[in-house]
């Protein structure tokens, strides 16, 4: 008999990446229950990631729950991001959200894109460093 393993975490959040995403919630000025993240076709290097404040969980979403914020994973996105963690950095002349993913293959000069290769369905999860 087959015994299932742990379905490993999708996206995790450093925890600055986690203050920030409640602060703008905490300021919103309309109902704000998750962060939805994607990726998307464009940009030089094929692919960008997308992140959006909804007000309701889509019937396709993978939902994640990692330091306090609630995340959902665009169902088509998520072979994609598998073993991914999101940051936010600030530094003198910029601050934003950041994606450290083990399934970028290359990223563009401008860093506004990315080439990304799917995970296989099959991955271990400590191979993409869902554990760490």
């Amino acid at each position: 008999m087959a015994v299932a393993r742990p379905k490993p975490q999708v996206v995790r959040l450093t925890e600055a990446a986690a203050e920030r995403i409640k602060a703008v919630m905490a300021k919103a000025d309309r109902p704000i229950a998750a962060v939805r993240v994607g990726v998307k076709n464009g940009g030089c290097a094929g692919m960008s990631y997308t992140m959006d404040f909804v007000a309701a969980a889509g019937p396709h979403d993978e939902r994640v729950e990692d330091q306090g914020v609630t995340l959902l994973i665009d169902a088509k996105a998520v072979l994609f991001l598998l073993g991914s963690e999101m940051d936010y950095k600030t530094d003198k002349l910029a601050s934003g959200f950041t994606f450290r993913n083990p399934n970028e293959t290359a990223a563009c000069g401008c860093g506004e894109s990315v080439a990304i290769t799917p995970a296989k369905p099959e991955a271990n999860p400590e191979s993409l460093g869902a554990n760490a």
